[in-house]
């Protein structure tokens, strides 16, 4: 049986940063290339919009007044639709902070 051929360690740790370098160029790569783009715009409803925008101004009055503190709650009671605008104020919102 022929002799098996002695590498050092030298070349052991070579090859693991080399591997180790190409996976993370890799990852880096993979990320930038999947980063999400802006969402396109979807249709929202006249009664949603307005509701929108009336939670809109309460935040921005709120802020006028210097109430960063506090904390503002919106309810609304629905009457048989299926509309409830949670998407579109979850990502108004989102974009204001």
């Amino acid at each position: 049986m022929p002799e098996p051929i002695r590498t050092s360690r030298r070349t052991w740790v070579a090859a693991w940063v080399v591997l180790c370098a190409a996976g993370l160029v890799a990852t880096a790569g993979l990320n930038a290339s999947t980063a999400p783009g802006p969402r396109p715009e979807r249709p929202v409803s006249a009664e949603c919009a307005e509701y929108v925008a009336d939670i809109e101004r309460q935040v921005a009055e709120a802020r006028q007044k210097g109430e960063r503190d506090r904390v503002l709650v919106f309810s609304r009671v629905q009457n048989g639709t299926d509309d409830d605008c949670g998407e579109e104020l979850r990502d108004r919102l989102r974009d204001d902070r």
